[in-house]
């Protein structure tokens, strides 16, 4: 017997998604809000009125920031913008003042945005230990006295494994190093708990049903009040003075991440996701998604399908991923059965949010079935 929900949580016809499909990529893109569209006309509107449109837009950025906040369980003066995780990532490396000797501890399998502004450095002096296996205890076996971070996604872009953070947090206090947290596979349907970490990270376009181009940046001022980074901008400065006798000043609270103009487009965008998540518990977002989850899982393993995400929802996020040497063509058969799902990495995304329900299931697991044949 089934134990997906019956009905989606979320009205389907809050999206566009065409009546004929099944939407179950939300791990690479979900479909847009239409309330969107409204949100992206008053954008228009208050860019095209001036100064007084200026005011309007930071004005979004604030609100912004506040439903971050109370998204993560932080203050609003912990949330910066940046315009991708990888951007907001390479701002903290850069202002570790790394030497020789020190290293920077990874899963081998982690995402790029996470990893490569370790790896692009040409000839760097500290050491990156890319760490097998690569699960949270894999990765606290290889911190050491040298190292000064940690950098992890709470869930994992290839195989949805959800990390122990508790784990993770008590490794880097028994050496002094930072906890750097990726939460893009998880914030939106997942409670997070952003303090955890000393930075956190995370893009909007997917289960927060943003958009590309603005992505959270959370600096845990408790645990790091003297961070500053060595890279600016004018609108990361306190003051809009044009003498620099005296050097600059920074913003005081995490919009120094911000060095130009943010996104306004896509931050009227998040707010206007926010707004729409707020009408849900996201308890309640979590355990319906875990019940999608729980039963495509269970259908696999009735059909002998393995897939490489763990069966546990205790340690899943909302995607199921089948690692196999077809999984291009798979994705592309399933498609032209109108099952939307996500390519990349050697690897079939399965990924379910709010608007889907036991229905998409069925549609998965007959599409999956089809292709296999």
């Amino acid at each position: 017997m089934s134990n997906a929900p019956i009905h989606p949580l979320f009205d389907p016809a809050d999206f566009h998604i065409g009546s004929n499909l099944t939407h179950v990529c939300a791990g690479g893109e979900t479909p847009f809000l239409r309330r969107h569209d409204d949100a992206l006309a008053r954008y228009i509107h208050d860019k095209s009125q001036g100064s007084p449109g200026r005011i309007a837009q930071e004005a979004t950025v604030e609100r912004a920031r506040e439903q971050m906040a109370t998204l993560w369980n932080v203050r609003s003066d912990e949330i910066g913008w940046v315009s991708n995780v990888a951007e907001g990532v390479s701002i903290v490396l850069d202002s570790l003042d790394l030497q020789r000797g020190d290293n920077i501890c990874v899963m081998a399998t982690e995402y790029p945005s996470v990893v490569a502004p370790l790896l692009a450095r040409p000839q760097p002096k500290y050491e990156v230990k890319l760490l097998s296996p690569a699960n949270a205890v894999g990765l606290a076996a290889g911190v050491d006295q040298n190292t000064r971070a940690i950098l992890v996604s709470y869930v994992s872009y290839l195989n949805a494994e959800r990390f122990d953070l508790q784990l993770l947090r008590r490794a880097a206090d028994k050496v002094g190093a930072l906890l750097i947290v990726d939460f893009t596979q998880a914030s939106g349907y997942l409670p997070i708990m952003a303090s955890v970490a000393d930075f956190a990270f995370s893009a909007s376009y997917k289960w927060m049903l943003g958009m590309t181009g603005v992505a959270t940046a959370y600096w845990n001022r408790q645990r790091m009040p003297n961070w500053q980074p060595v890279s600016a901008g004018w609108y990361s400065l306190s003051s809009d003075a044009t003498g620099y006798d005296n050097g600059i000043t920074l913003r005081s609270d995490a919009l120094r991440f911000t060095r130009g103009n943010p996104c306004h487009a896509g931050l009227y965008v998040l707010s206007s996701a926010l707004d729409y998540l707020a009408q849900f518990d996201p308890v309640e977002i979590q355990a319906h998604i875990h019940g999608l989850t729980t039963d495509l899982l269970a259908r696999l393993t009735k059909h002998g399908i393995e897939s490489s995400t763990p069966e546990d929802p205790a340690h899943h996020g909302a995607s199921i991923c089948l690692s196999r040497s077809d999984a291009h063509e798979l994705h592309t058969r399933m498609g032209q059965a109108n099952v939307l799902t996500w390519n990349g990495r050697g690897r079939l995304r399965i990924s379910f949010h709010g608007y889907n329900c036991r229905t998409d299931v069925d549609r998965v697991e007959s599409a999956l079935l089809q292709a296999l044949a």
